[in-house]
């Protein structure tokens, strides 16, 4: 085993390692912001609030379908986290094996459903007519592509649990260079529009995937696994739906109350789904600190209950909190006197009724930055442990939130009742993982015995 790329986070300063784990990959998101980041300003700037319009209201469906996947990849993290913890790596390598059946299996299936679904999904979302054609090709060529975004995403969280979160990184910011350069070949040279920032974006995933895969099975021994022995383990197996499953409800949870939100925008002009395109891309770059940590504390907390490091696992949960409220305190006067700057980057200068709107949306959320940093820390702390209904139990109250919040909000204040859903949303959601937290239920939940 290479000892050089994976990280035993069991001994150390918890708060040293969940920051050292979580800055590559907090610069690894960002990477993978710039793609949908990318996409939208250019489109934004070159194309128009239309073409802005349909590749934002594509956003909820495409994580509905692609989370899914993504909810099984997770529980494989846990499994092979807990089991390098417990130092018991002839599980690592058949937890290796069972997941790459798994994450390949789970993507062919989900992206045949989108692919064939996405009509149907945007009209039953009642985009406008004025956009939905741009925003099925711009799924179906998502969906078409969404195994090079599954691969990449199951080798990372593969090499993530073995506490390695640099390697992913290298390939994803090859892959965002790659994917600017081709989103302005496409669209500014070959005047693709959407289906050419499409297009871009496919092309730069399989091109993080591949690099990824061949990397790791060069540098980590514990994953070179002969042929004739690279199959599913039925135990393993199970374990991984057990956990994925929960995991997937969660995200398509999320998703769908994403989804509902996104009924109620597309029921206002291009002007306001512009806007609140515009708006998620800025809030997903601002929160991706919070889900690094995040994400950092399951890989931590996964080694540390599988080694029976029960306090040492809460002590990584207090001060990832810390951290997270830390920076979303400094957060909250940037992003409430720059959003307006931002906003400029995705917009022509003649569309500043879209930033009008964009500006005052974000006065709002960034209020409660603290809140859905919490999200992320407990939940993925929570998961991590192998406590994984209560993150399904989250994504559900979200669901029932946002939902509630955005039906009846603007009926009072109008369309900026849409991001006042989003805040008390997160506000609810985080409670419930924290009580969770504090119960110390989790501390039962380990799949593997130390």
């Amino acid at each position: 085993m290479q000892k050089s790329i994976t990280r035993d986070m069991t001994n150390g300063s918890p708060a040293k390692l969940i920051l050292k784990f979580s800055f590559p990959m907090l610069l690894g998101n960002l990477f993978q912001q710039l793609y949908n980041m990318v996409d939208s300003i250019v489109v934004g700037k070159f194309v128009g609030k239309d073409a802005l319009a349909a590749v934002g209201a594509t956003g909820s469906l495409g994580f509905l379908i692609i989370g899914l996947a993504f909810g099984l990849a997770a529980g494989v993290s846990i499994v092979i986290s807990q089991y390098f913890g417990a130092k018991d790596y002839d599980n690592v390598r058949k937890g290796f094996a069972t997941a790459t059946y798994i994450i390949i299996g789970s993507a062919l299936i989900m992206g045949i459903i989108g692919f064939f679904s996405c009509r149907t999904l945007l009209e039953i979302l009642n985009t406008p007519e004025s956009i939905i054609d741009q925003s099925e090709l711009y799924l179906k060529i998502t969906f078409a592509g969404i195994l090079g975004v599954s691969c990449y995403n199951g080798m990372s969280a593969v090499l993530r649990a073995l506490g390695d979160s640099v390697t992913p990184l290298i390939f994803l910011a090859v892959a965002s260079i790659l994917n600017v350069v081709l989103d302005l070949l496409f669209v500014v040279v070959f005047h693709w529009d959407v289906p050419g920032v499409a297009i871009a974006t496919i092309i730069s995933q399989f091109v993080s995937a591949i690099g990824c895969i061949v990397y790791a099975m060069a540098r980590v021994k514990i994953l070179r696994i002969p042929l004739h022995e690279f199959k599913p383990d039925k135990t393993i197996f199970k374990k991984c739906i057990k956990l994925g499953i929960p995991v997937a409800l969660q995200n398509s949870f999320v998703s769908i109350s994403m989804t509902a939100l996104q009924w109620v925008i597309n029921g206002y002009e291009e002007v306001v789904i512009a806007a609140n395109t515009v708006v998620l891309r800025i809030e997903q770059l601002v929160l991706q600190p919070g889900m690094s940590v995040g994400a950092a504390l399951a890989a931590y907390a996964g080694q540390n209950v599988g080694a029976g490091r029960i306090d040492r696992a809460r002590s990584g949960y207090k001060w990832a909190s810390i951290i997270i409220i830390i920076f979303s305190v400094i957060m909250l006067p940037v992003m409430y006197f720059g959003g307006g700057l931002l906003m400029d980057l995705f917009t022509k200068k003649e569309d500043v009724d879209v930033v009008i709107i964009g500006i005052k949306a974000i006065r709002i959320t960034c209020f409660f930055y603290s809140a859905v940093g919490m999200i992320f820390v407990s939940r993925n702390f929570l998961s991590g442990t192998g406590d994984i209904r209560i993150p399904m139990v989250m994504g559900f109250v979200e669901v029932i939130c946002r939902v509630f919040f955005a039906v009846v909000l603007p009926n009072f204040i109008g369309f900026y009742g849409i991001w006042w859903s989003t805040a008390l949303t997160w506000v609810f959601t985080a409670i419930v993982g924290i009580v969770r937290e504090w119960t110390g239920i989790w501390k039962t939940k380990s799949i593997v015995q130390p």
